[in-house]
């Protein structure tokens, strides 16, 4: 099975300050967004494998992408999807459970559970996809979000499946939680 991709866009973000003294080095944050065909859009199916089996193979390239994009070590991952309104929610998670997820961990040395944010919407809907730290998710500093926008996508009968890194923590954190010179294992102990 091959997913056919009609679009791709890719988002840069780099912040040196969010209104304190300017961090060295910056955040920069990279999402990359495959816009897909959903082969289930006006039909139900009790299975979604046309997108599952194929999504693990979607992830490398957008990783692949998304890294290339950064620039620098990838330290934060997050995934998204937002499925056109001939689809359903559960089309998006498809393309983003195992195989997808573990592509993605493998692609930046991650070993923790991948945040995620699916929905279902109209072209040029924006979502936030949720960023955590690659090796252990209760890592506070690098809760954060890239927000991405597809002008012309998703069309009713498409799915754009988003993959987002980020180089560090927020530019100012200082809340607190869980530090990752702390972090043991996946962090969730």
């Amino acid at each position: 099975m091959e997913l056919h991709v009609r679009k791709w866009l890719t988002v840069v973000e780099e912040i040196a300050d969010d209104g304190g003294p300017q961090v060295n080095p910056p955040l920069r944050k990279a999402a990359v967004a495959a816009v897909i065909a959903n082969p289930y859009a006006g039909r139900w199916s009790e299975t979604l494998d046309e997108l599952t089996e194929p999504s693990g193979k979607l992830a490398v390239e957008l990783v692949t992408r998304a890294k290339e994009a950064l620039g620098v070590e990838a330290e934060s991952c997050g995934k998204g999807a937002i499925v056109g309104v001939s689809g359903e929610q559960e089309h998006g998670v498809a393309c983003l459970t195992t195989p997808f997820g573990d592509a993605l961990r493998d692609g930046i040395g991650g070993n923790t559970w991948v945040t995620s944010n699916t929905k279902v919407a109209a072209a040029g809907t924006t979502i936030d996809i949720p960023l955590a730290y690659k090796t252990a998710l209760f890592v506070r500093e690098f809760y954060d979000t890239v927000t991405v926008s597809v002008p012309d996508g998703p069309r009713p009968d498409e799915i754009v499946v988003i993959v987002a890194l980020a180089s560090r923590g927020r530019v100012h954190s200082r809340l607190g939680g869980l530090a990752k010179a702390d972090a043991k294992g996946d962090g969730l102990q």
